[in-house]
């Protein structure tokens, strides 16, 4: 057996051993996770113009309203997001805040017009958004597993070494969106009138 031979089959070996194939393995996750992601923001993005449309057609001066939305999702189309810059994915996740709070003021127009929200084709739109709002909550959740498990993994000893070696590094991950809403209790005011007492 040849000297190259030799190195090749003990450097598979040590290769193997140091948790690099499993950082293939899981890297490769991370990327079919933010696939899913992405799939599902694009098809919300892609109910906007549907959505719009039936609105103006009910409500063509809500111009301001429409706008907003059609802004919004102007963004979000024109970002280019990397998933492994923390900075690219919070611009990301900002401009999709921004595109699902227009798109949630837009939904708040209709309750002006009682023939827009009996539309049919409104209806399925609305119902297709929420749909898709629930999607997004998955992927997004599954993401966030799958990114911490790659994330914690290349940090162990010895796979550590094997991802510094290599080059790989922690992936960016989803933050809380209103976090510094979060952080304070709600403010419950009931207009200055006191519960009615229980009766026993």
């Amino acid at each position: 057996m040849s000297l190259r031979i030799l190195l090749v089959i003990l450097l598979a070996s040590l290769l193997s051993g140091c948790g690099y194939n499993t950082i293939q393995q899981k890297d490769e996750g991370v990327k079919a996770a933010w696939s899913q992601v992405l799939n599902q923001y694009k098809r919300r993005a892609d109910l906007v113009p549907n959505l719009v449309n039936t609105v103006k057609g009910y409500a063509s001066h809500e111009e301001r309203v429409l706008t907003e939305v059609t802004a919004a999702r102007a963004k979000v189309g024109s970002i280019n997001v990397n998933a492994d810059d923390p900075a690219s994915v919070k611009q990301f996740q900002d401009a999709q805040v921004q595109l699902q709070s227009a798109i949630g003021r837009l939904l708040m127009v209709s309750e002006n017009y009682p023939q827009l929200k009996a539309d049919q084709n409104f209806l399925q739109l609305q119902a297709q958004l929420e749909g898709t709002e629930n999607r997004i909550s998955v992927e997004r959740k599954n993401y966030i597993e799958t990114v911490q498990d790659y994330n914690t993994y290349i940090r162990k000893f010895p796979v550590n070494l094997t991802a510094m070696m290599f080059g790989y590094k922690p992936k960016a991950n989803f933050t809380v969106e209103n976090e510094a809403q979060i952080q304070n209790a709600p403010t419950v005011d009931f207009g200055g009138q006191q519960p009615a007492p229980a009766s026993n």
